[in-house]
C-alpha cells in the first residue's frame, strides 16, 4: 500500500459474499493506466472465503473486515475514512473497469474544479451495447433513476456535462465533499443511500459531472440476488420515505403533494403486482418508526442548505423532467405508448 501522501485515489469496494466477482473486478483495477491509487475492500462479514482470497492473492490491498453485514452505507463510510487521498472512487464488486476509466475521470476532475463528483458511463456487463446508466436523475416522489438504463448506447449518451446525481456503484468523489455535507447515511443500510446523498449535494449548491469516456461494466443486484425480492422491496419502500422525510422541508411536501401521492401509489401497485405486499408494509412500518429521527436530521442538515425552497424545488423538477424524457425514449424504442407520461408532464412539470 502506497503512502497516503502519494495517492490520488482511494478505490473503495464494499463486499458481502462477493468472491465470485472479485477476480474480474480487481484484475480490471490492476490494469488501470492511472497508477497513484489505493484499493480498499471493506468486507461486510462474508462467509464465502472472500477474506481468505484477498489475503492470499492480493496482500497489497487494504482490507477492512467488519464482523457482520453492516450494510452498504456503513461499509463505504469505513472505506472513505480509511485514507486521506483527495479523491474517493466508490465501486461495486460486480463491475469491471475499462483500462483508462480512472484516468479519464481524473482528467476531467482536474479541468472541472467546480464539480464535486464525476460519474462514468455504466454499461451492461454481459451486453456492452446496452446502458446501465449515464448518471442519475431524480423522481420527486422519492426515488432515483439511472438515465438511459436499458437503452442502446448511442450519441445521446456520449455528451459530457453537468448531472443531478450519480449511482454509488461507480462514482468518483472529491473527498472534501464529505467533510462539508457528511458521509452516507447508515440508517439507510442499503438502497437509495446515494439518492439521499445526491439530494444533499444539490441542496448544498454543489454539482456533479458526467464523463462518458470513462466506462464501467456492471452486472447489477449481485448482493441481493435479484432486483425484486422481499429485501429490496422492504428497504426501497422504507428508504423512499426516508429520502422524503430527511430532504424535504415542510413547504416542499405541500408543493409536491400530488406527485408524491402518484409515485407512492404506483410503487404500491408495483409491490402488489410482484406479490411483495408484506415486505412493502414492513418497509412502510419501519419508515413510520423512523419518521422522528429523519425529521430531526432535516433540521440538522438545513444549516448546510444553500438553495432556497423555491430553488431546490426547481432543481428537483428539472431533474425529474430529464428522467421522464429518458423513460419515454426507452418506451418509444420498445414500441410502447407514452400518453400517460405526457399527461403527467403537462399537469405536474
Amino acid at each position: 500500500m502506497k503512502n497516503d501522501q502519494n495517492l490520488a485515489v482511494n478505490i473503495v469496494i464494499p463486499n458481502w459474499n462477493g468472491l465470485r466477482f472479485l477476480p474480474a473486478c480487481l484484475a480490471s483495477i490492476q490494469q488501470q493506466t492511472l497508477s497513484s491509487l489505493q484499493i480498499t475492500v471493506v468486507d461486510n462479514g462474508s462467509s464465502d472465503g472472500s477474506l481468505e482470497y484477498l489475503h492470499k492473492h492480493y496482500p497489497q490491498i487494504q482490507v477492512i473486515a467488519l464482523p457482520e453485514n453492516k450494510g452498504f452505507s456503513a461499509a463505504v463510510n469505513k472505506g472513505i475514512l480509511s485514507s486521506t487521498a483527495p479523491f474517493v472512487f466508490l465501486l461495486n464488486n460486480d463491475t469491471e473497469l475499462a483500462p483508462d476509466c480512472l484516468a479519464r475521470l481524473m482528467e476531467v476532475a482536474a479541468e472541472q474544479k467546480e464539480f464535486v463528483f464525476f460519474s462514468p458511463k455504466m454499461l451492461n456487463f454481459h451486453d456492452r451495447t446496452i446502458l446501465d446508466g449515464a448518471g442519475d436523475g431524480y423522481l420527486r416522489g422519492g426515488a432515483g433513476y439511472r438515465l438511459g438504463t436499458l437503452e442502446s448506447d448511442g450519441p445521446l449518451y456520449n455528451e459530457p456535462g453537468p448531472i443531478f446525481g450519480a449511482c454509488a456503484g461507480a462514482v468518483l468523489y472529491r473527498r472534501s465533499l464529505f467533510d462539508h455535507i457528511g458521509l452516507f447515511d447508515e440508517d439507510f443500510f442499503a438502497y437509495l443511500e446515494d439518492v439521499d446523498l445526491n439530494l444533499r449535494i444539490n441542496h448544498a449548491g454543489r454539482k456533479g459531472y458526467y464523463v462518458p469516456a470513462a466506462r464501467v461494466y456492471h452486472i447489477g443486484s449481485a448482493s441481493s440476488g435479484s432486483k425484486i425480492n422481499p429485501f429490496t422491496i422492504r428497504l426501497s419502500t422504507r428508504n423512499s420515505f426516508y429520502v422524503l422525510l430527511k430532504n424535504y422541508p415542510t413547504r416542499l411536501f405541500m408543493r409536491f403533494l400530488p406527485v408524491l401521492i402518484i409515485y407512492q401509489f404506483f410503487w404500491f401497485l408495483f409491490a402488489i403486482k410482484k406479490r411483495q405486499i408484506v415486505p412493502y408494509f414492513q418497509g412502510a412500518r419501519e419508515a413510520l418508526s423512523g419518521m422522528g429521527q429523519m425529521r430531526k436530521k432535516r433540521k440538522e442538515l438545513s444549516s448546510y442548505d444553500s438553495l432556497t425552497v423555491d430553488e431546490f424545488a426547481a432543481c428537483l423538477t428539472a431533474a425529474e423532467k430529464t428522467v421522464v424524457r429518458s423513460i419515454m425514449q426507452r418506451r418509444s424504442g420498445e414500441g410502447k405508448s407514452n400518453w400517460l407520461l405526457k399527461g403527467y408532464v403537462f399537469l405536474f412539470c
